[in-house]
């Protein structure tokens, strides 16, 4: 365990934003994240848990309490059979590609379209990180966790962490700490069907075919690159929390109102939105698609200090000299304008620490 004091936030996030904390403690076994923990909240001090810092705008002012780096580390396949597959547990703090690297090269198939998704493995099932078609809670069998409330560790199940569209039972709480996930995937040299349309296209194959799991994780990293959405220090398209709003679900109604205005802003024989059927009766729409027909298409506010990205409308950047306030300027410009060109309120997927869009 590491002590640090006023160390810089903006270093150990994607987006390199956000002050000092007045103390960080930097943990690496699971027994000294429940202490590091547990020591805080017996001291009624101000905690913040933080992973990979992909998924998080911390404010220009720092964090006046202590902040808890998890570097915890651990991969430990605890069954592997051809009927029950590979129940594999991982610790909070392992970085999350790395993981997906090692299952494709294993023959784990479940997590390949999930490469280049930057953060820790902890961080994963509190937004049910989900890409090209994949989602972590088509293969999260469980997740053990630190209740704070009730100071004790628990076991949670799939069914009981509430997974929805990008949220959680974990998400919008500080009640619970990751301390490992498992993860149970299956055990074939093939990926799970191919279901996101530009990446079959990629692939030469048609929707719903399998293909090897090195060829899905290199067509997913090409895609996520030609995105700005894989962390390159020399590409600032890559500073940012990735996407930084969700897909609008809607329902019907809501989405035939949205159909309306968009006809009446772009023209009759403009494309309409585009239109996902989810369960429910409810239908999802694309954040980008919104974004960049309500004047806000890549490359919109630069040289910034904070823009969209040149690569992707959902991503909003540092150019390098932004500072929190600047990013979330910018988001409230951007959810704003969707509001008033289309009447959809769009939600930030990042949390933003002590700020409010």
């Amino acid at each position: 365990m590491r002590e640090l004091h006023d160390e810089p936030l903006a270093g150990w996030t994607t987006m390199r934003v956000g002050g000092p904390a007045a103390r960080m403690v930097v943990v690496e076994t699971t027994d000294e994240l429940v202490d590091a923990v547990r020591e805080v909240d017996d001291a009624d001090e101000p905690l913040l848990v933080l992973g990979g810092g992909s998924n998080l705008v911390l404010p220009d002012e720092g964090f006046a309490g202590t902040v808890v780096a998890v570097a915890t580390r651990g991969v430990s396949v605890d069954s592997a059979d051809s009927c029950g597959g590979a129940n594999v547990t991982v610790a909070a703090g392992e970085p999350w590609d790395p993981f997906v690297e090692r299952a494709v090269a294993e023959g784990w198939s479940g997590i390949e379209a999930l490469s280049g998704i930057p953060g820790s493995t902890g961080a994963t099932p509190i937004q049910n990180v989900g890409a090209y078609g994949q989602e972590v809670a088509q293969t999260i069998a469980r997740v053990r966790v630190w209740d704070r409330l009730e100071e004790k560790v628990r076991t949670m199940t799939s069914v009981d962490c509430r997974f929805t569209y990008r949220h959680s039972l974990f998400k919008g709480t500080d009640r619970y700490v990751v301390l490992d996930v498992m993860f149970q995937l299956v055990l074939q040299s093939l990926s799970q069907p191919v279901r996101y349309a530009d990446l079959a296209t990629q692939l030469g194959v048609a929707a719903g075919e399998r293909v090897p799991l090195a060829e899905a994780r290199e067509a997913v990293l090409a895609q996520r690159r030609r995105r700005g959405m894989v962390l390159a220090v020399e590409d600032h398209d890559t500073w940012s929390c990735g996407s930084f709003f969700t897909n609008p679900v809607l329902t019907t109604e809501e989405f035939a109102a949205l159909e309306a205005r968009a006809a009446d802003r772009l023209g009759a024989d403009a494309p309409p939105p585009p239109r996902f059927p989810e369960a429910g009766d409810r239908v999802k729409t694309s954040a980008a698609w919104l974004i960049e027909r309500a004047g806000f298409g890549k490359g919109y506010a630069m040289p910034g200090p904070a823009a969209v990205s040149t690569k992707h409308s959902l991503a909003l950047t540092n150019r390098g000299s932004a500072r929190a306030a600047d990013v979330v300027a910018l988001a409230r410009e951007v959810r704003d304008g969707v509001r008033e060109a289309f009447g959809v309120t769009l939600v930030n997927e990042p949390v933003l620490l002590g700020q409010e869009l």
